[in-house]
This record gives C-alpha cells, sequence and structure tokens, in this order.
C-alpha cells in the first residue's frame, strides 16, 4: 500500500494542454475512481501516474517519494488495461507468472505467488487454458492476478469492464468489490460510467476538461453536488434541470419563480438578488406523484412511459421544459395519461448563472 501526492501536475501535447494544474492526495489503502465523460483527462492521469505518460511539470510522489523521473518498473505501481493485454500463446498460469518470470523471481515463489491469486480470483481451474478459451470476464480475472503478483503498492485499473457485456460487468463489478475488501491495497480506477464509480468508490474524484470539478464520497456527490456538471453526470437517470429566476429573498431563504408556473422557497448559502436566474435541480426518484388537487401538485402529460419491472421510467414536457419521474410504487401509467406530480423543496438543489451550487448543503439531505 502507499500514499499517492499528484503535487501540481500539468501535461501539454504540444501547444495543447489537457490537464491544467492538478493536485490531488490518494490516501494509503483507498479505492479511488477517476471518473468523466470521454475525453476530460482521466486515463491521461493515469497513465502520468504509472509513468507511460511524463508529465510537463509538477510532481509525482508515492510515500514522500518523488517518482516523476521514473520509469513504470521503479514506482512500484501494476496497470490492468481494458484490453487485458494477455499473451495469446501462454495459458492462463504464464500469463499470471510473466511479470515475475521476467523480474527473474525465484520459480518456487512464481508458483506460491500465481496458485494465491489463482484462488483469490477463482481461476484455479482454467491455469492450463489460453485465453482463446476464456470469457471476457476470466480474461479481465487473468490481467488482475499478474497485476496482484507483483505486490505493487498501487493498483491501477484503466476502464477494465468497458469491453464486457452488461451481465460480465456486474458480475466483475461484484469480484472488484470484493477484492478491494480482501486485498486493502491503493487503487486508483478510471471510468466513465457512473455506476462502476457509485459502487466501487471510497472517493470519486469527478473530472471535467483536464480538471477536478468536485471530489467526495459517492452519495456526498450524489446528495451535494458542487455545480451543474457533477450533478447531471452523478445520477442514473441523470437530474432534471429546471430554469427559474429569483422572485423573492428573505435572509437564508430564497422564493424562486420556475417556468413551469410553480413558486419554492428554499434554503440557500449564498447571497442572492431579485430577478437573478438560477437552475433548479432535482433527481428523477425524488419528484412525487401526488393526488390531483394536492396544495402543492401540479398537472403533466406523460409523454413517454419505460416500464422496467421494478421502475418506471415516466417522461413528461411542459412547454420547453421535460422531466423524467422514476416510480418505484408501482403505479400503472400510460402515455397520454395526465398525472399530478409535486416537487420537495427539501429535495431540491439550486445553482446560480455561473453554474455553483447555492443551495444550503446542511439542507441536502436524502428526502424523507
Amino acid at each position: 500500500m502507499a500514499t499517492l501526492i499528484i503535487d501540481k501536475v500539468t501535461k501539454a501535447f504540444g501547444h495543447t494542454v489537457v490537464i491544467p494544474e492538478l493536485s490531488l492526495t490518494i490516501e494509503d489503502g483507498e479505492f479511488c475512481v477517476l471518473v468523466g465523460p470521454s475525453g476530460c483527462g482521466k486515463s491521461t492521469l493515469l497513465r502520468i501516474i504509472a509513468g507511460l505518460e511524463p508529465i510537463s511539470s509538477g510532481r509525482i510522489l508515492v510515500d514522500g517519494v518523488d517518482m516523476s523521473g521514473a520509469e513504470p518498473p521503479e514506482r512500484g505501481v501494476a496497470m490492468v488495461f481494458q484490453s487485458y493485454a494477455l499473451y495469446p500463446h501462454m495459458n492462463v498460469d504464464r500469463n499470471i507468472g510473466f511479470g515475475l518470470k521476467i523480474a527473474r523471481t525465484p520459480q518456487a515463489e512464481i508458483v506460491d505467488r500465481v496458485g494465491r491469486a489463482a484462488e483469490k480470483l477463482r481461476l484455479g481451474s482454467y491455469l492450463k487454458r489460453k485465453p482463446r478459451e476464456l470469457s471476457g470476464g476470466q480474461r479481465q480475472r487473468v490481467a488482475i492476478g499478474r497485476a496482484m503478483t507483483r505486490k505493487p503498492k498501487l493498483f491501477l485499473l484503466d476502464e477494465p469492464l468497458s469491453n464486457l457485456d452488461a451481465a460480465l460487468r456486474v458480475g466483475m463489478r461484484v469480484e472488484i468489490a470484493r477484492l478491494k475488501a480482501e486485498l486493502a491495497s491503493t487503487m486508483v480506477y478510471v471510468t466513465h460510467d457512473q455506476v462502476e464509480a457509485m459502487t466501487l468508490a471510497d472517493r470519486i474524484v469527478v473530472m471535467n476538461g483536464g480538471r477536478i470539478e468536485q471530489v467526495g464520497a459517492p452519495l456526498d456527490l450524489y446528495h451535494r453536488p458542487a455545480n451543474l456538471f457533477v450533478a447531471g453526470f452523478i445520477g442514473s437517470p441523470a437530474m432534471n434541470f429546471l430554469k427559474g429566476r429569483v422572485d423573492k429573498v428573505e435572509g437564508n431563504r430564497a422564493t424562486v419563480g420556475l417556468d413551469l408556473g410553480l413558486s419554492l422557497a428554499m434554503p440557500v448559502s449564498n447571497a442572492l438578488t431579485t430577478g437573478a436566474e438560477v437552475t433548479l435541480g432535482i433527481r428523477p426518484e425524488h419528484i412525487v406523484l401526488s393526488a390531483e388537487g394536492q396544495a402543492d401538485a401540479f398537472v403533466v402529460k406523460a409523454s413517454v412511459v419505460e416500464l422496467l419491472g421494478s421502475d418506471t421510467f415516466i417522461h413528461v414536457r411542459d412547454g420547453e421544459e421535460s422531466l423524467v419521474i422514476r416510480d418505484s410504487g408501482g403505479r400503472i401509467v400510460r402515455a397520454g395519461d395526465r398525472i399530478a406530480i409535486s416537487l420537495p423543496s427539501r429535495a431540491c438543489h439550486l445553482f446560480n448563472e455561473a453554474g455553483q451550487r447555492i443551495s444550503d448543503p446542511a439542507a441536502a439531505t436524502e428526502p424523507a
């Protein structure tokens, strides 16, 4: 295990800066997930940590030692790639132990380490098979086993599940969560899939355009997003956003008028002025299906209904505004039905014109 410090690192390709100055500390034994859309710089940052990309400026420290100019083998890291990178002519046994053989590790120790890795990864009955005889999930476990045998200070995983189908992704996600608990190693995991990030991470680093938008525990980012980008990226389906303006400010409470024709009073943490343009966000699962005529309810028309068994996603449109409602109560709704909904103010998030969160973080708890 190791503590990783990324200290004022920048990366440019020619005149194009892909990572402006960035600093981040990943604690000993932490499972940290770098998440963001394609092209946000997360894989480039992982390759910088591994030593596969030189930095333009700044430092990479592992346990306080500056590794900025060190070659990959000197950094004590092991990387699991998206493409598995297995040798097709070698069986599972030799693939897992290949790095140890190159390092001239004694044969008895190779056998011992490979055996223990195969047992943890449930690959014992596949050791004599070639990669072509394995499923995608099994190949990925072999790649992880090869990293494990090196006893690295840092595990680096670059979108290891992106080549798997939906069922295998779920299975491998469970496997990685189990390994995380067993190995207690420092891991840095890159993905564009926020579900993987939410289910695996101790901390999530949300990146956009080479910059860090927010760092925090999964539920902190879910309940208290710092800005519109994080609010829209974390959560599935994505958070609904509605345009509005400030009608009245009284102390630390603001009354917001929405284009839907609804007004909500909310606690705010930043100074606001009457007439300011704002964006209100609410997650699909926090919109309440109400009884028609209820004081805070308004009626909308369902345009599309997705029936998923455990959940129903109801898409509605009112003028220029659209909403997705997630219902887990089993209510039968069909396209064209008129339904009454309400937006609990305790579940709403408010963002200013710059996209920064201005609703009171202390009030942003999970709705009752």
